[in-house]
């Protein structure tokens, strides 16, 4: 016996992602329902072999339902994912709007997968930041085993993070640079994209860092562990798909680079690729539609007493955000509802 499924968002790009590993990763669908917006309502997505016309998420009922993956944006959340929620649906939110909810459980199943049981508060769960959600399953096995202090995180994110429109972006820009009377100034972004980098994601807070940065350190603690002192930088760059980050993480304990490689390859979700030669490593091309965190350029930092360094690159349309939402269900279906 099997679930019945809902994929609010289905059209986006994020949504088509939740189809597809929904569907590659055999999760037992008995019934799904695949909505959009009103403008968007009839067209047709793909889920395995099967191709689903999209309905009204406006007028939608919920009830009978058994978890609704959300994948559209604050707005839209909350509106309807409270209508989803009591109607008896969990609510598994791609958004931002519940990660900070103390009554809603923010997880990553590789990391804290126990907190599921506290969806029963709201009927909802959240799904974290997609730098977040690779960071921390680099984190949460090296913690375990020296405790971690401090983590210093400088991100470089590709487009994609800004939906399909900054995709475009970066396409059109880079096409104009080779053709001068086809100007193509930044509206996605703050400055062109193209052959450049963005130091800037989200709106600037009153304490100077971004909004994007200041999630990084809050869904950190509330995912791993609230006494972990994180400062974050994060940069758009133009990748199309793809985050990276590099890490630095004082601990309270000594960690030898070499137990630390073996620990991180033991650890669920990782890849170590981690070569010192040419090559050796893990960049975000090599990385799309790959369901893993890959870790590479493990060592010690020699500055501080209990000091490591680490590169860590994800898709981030898939662990950063479609991906954790499945596991997330799959978390929820084997813990809580056992259905499948």
């Amino acid at each position: 016996m099997g679930y019945k499924v809902v994929v609010v968002g289905a059209t986006g790009n994020v949504g088509r992602e939740m189809l597809n590993i929904l569907d590659e990763r055999k999760f037992p669908v008995d019934e799904l329902a695949v909505l959009a917006s009103r403008k968007s309502m009839g067209t047709e997505v793909s889920f395995g072999d099967r191709t689903l016309k999209t309905k009204d998420l406006d007028t939608f009922d919920f009830t009978g339902w058994d978890m609704a993956l959300f994948a559209v944006g604050s707005d839209a959340t909350k509106k309807y994912a409270p209508l989803a929620a009591k109607a008896g649906c969990v609510v598994i939110d791609n958004s931002s709007l519940y990660r900070y909810d103390p009554d809603v459980p923010l997880i990553v199943p590789e990391v804290n997968p126990e907190a599921i049981h506290g969806y029963s508060k709201k009927n909802i769960i959240a799904n974290p930041n997609c730098s977040t959600a690779q960071m921390v399953v680099a984190l949460k096995p090296l913690h375990d085993r020296a405790r971690i202090k401090r983590v210093v995180v400088s991100t470089y994110q590709s487009v994609s993070g800004a939906g399909k429109d900054g995709a475009d972006e970066l396409w059109n820009q880079t096409k104009s640079i080779y053709n001068p009377t086809d100007d193509k100034p930044p509206r996605v972004f703050t400055k062109q994209i193209a052959f450049n980098v963005i130091p800037h994601i989200d709106v600037f807070l009153d304490s100077g860092e971004t909004k994007e940065e200041w999630k990084m350190v809050a869904e950190t603690k509330k995912i791993l562990d609230p006494s972990i002192k994180v400062t974050a930088t994060c940069v758009r760059v133009p990748v199309f798909v793809g985050h990276s980050e590099s890490i630095n993480i004082e601990f309270e304990d000594f960690l030898d680079e070499d137990e630390a490689r073996d620990i991180l390859r033991e650890a669920p979700g990782i890849m170590v690729i981690d070569k010192r030669e040419n090559g050796g490593y893990v960049t975000p091309v090599e990385c799309v539609g790959d369901y893993a965190t890959f870790i590479s350029r493990i060592r010690q930092d020699s500055t501080i007493d209990n000091g490591l360094n680490l590169w860590c690159v994800s898709d981030n349309l898939r662990k950063g955000a479609a991906l954790n939402a499945v596991q997330i269900a799959e978390t929820l279906g084997n813990r809580v509802l056992k259905k499948g």
